[in-house]
């Protein structure tokens, strides 16, 4: 499991942060926020994190002169992500000129924040390559009739080796974590325009009954409530 350091001075932007990577079972482990660009530079030189999720403008020291000063001293492969209010074609250049792998700008959006992890970590969250393959595989084929015995038969190892990495890294079952990933991604669809009837089929359900059953269980509402909600937002 990757560590993260979360470095921002703002609050909304580390809770938001910390609720994707929560909500959608990311497999992350959070050792920390901060928010303040001096003390950063201590902590990721003493905790050497996998993530650094880093702000720009801080008190201290700002971001851009962390992740320099940090490279300096420490040799160990982490990665940055900056996250900023600002668009500015210079921030960027100097941070992909220092080693960042990525920008989000704020207020940070889910879909923005999926594509950014995609880009910088694909599917290598863990040491463990059965595990990475394993999550590669489940959300590549979401939409197919997929089950713990393909997916052992896929990764060439036990249906109990498949449960067990689940179960060890992201303390769920299979069942739960497939249809996770469906919902989650039906909702993408959803508030992108498509009807709930697409949105299912898309995912890969058949049955509606079963969607809307699936969905109320993930998100507490049914997929004509959540559409409701966000019209009324």
């Amino acid at each position: 499991m990757k560590k993260v350091l979360i470095v921002d001075d703002e609050l909304s932007s580390s809770e938001i942060i910390n609720f994707f990577i929560k909500k959608y079972n990311l497999p992350l482990e959070i050792i920390g926020t901060i928010d303040r660009g001096d003390i950063a530079l201590k902590k990721i030189q003493k905790l050497k994190p996998d993530l650094v999720f880093m702000d720009i403008e801080m008190p201290g020291m700002n971001g851009l002169d962390v992740i320099e000063n940090t490279n300096k001293v420490c040799s160990s492969n982490i990665s940055y992500i900056i996250i900023t209010a600002y668009n500015k074609f210079d921030y960027a250049q100097k941070a992909l000129r220092l080693g960042a792998k990525d920008l989000l700008l704020k207020p940070i959006q889910y879909n923005q924040f999926c594509e950014a992890m995609q880009r910088v970590i694909g599917y290598q969250y863990s040491a463990n390559p059965i595990f990475n393959q394993l999550l590669e595989y489940i959300h590549s084929s979401y939409m197919e009739e997929i089950s713990l015995e393909s997916c052992a038969l896929i990764l060439n190892t036990s249906t109990t080796n498949v449960a067990r990495l689940l179960k060890k890294n992201l303390n769920t079952n299979f069942t739960s974590y497939y249809n996770k990933v469906r919902i989650n991604k039906a909702i993408e669809l959803l508030e992108t325009g498509s009807s709930i009837k697409d949105a299912a089929l898309a995912v890969g359900y058949q049955n509606l009954n079963y969607f809307y059953t699936r969905f109320k269980q993930e998100v507490g509402i049914t997929p004509r409530e959540y559409i409701d909600n966000k019209s009324a937002n």
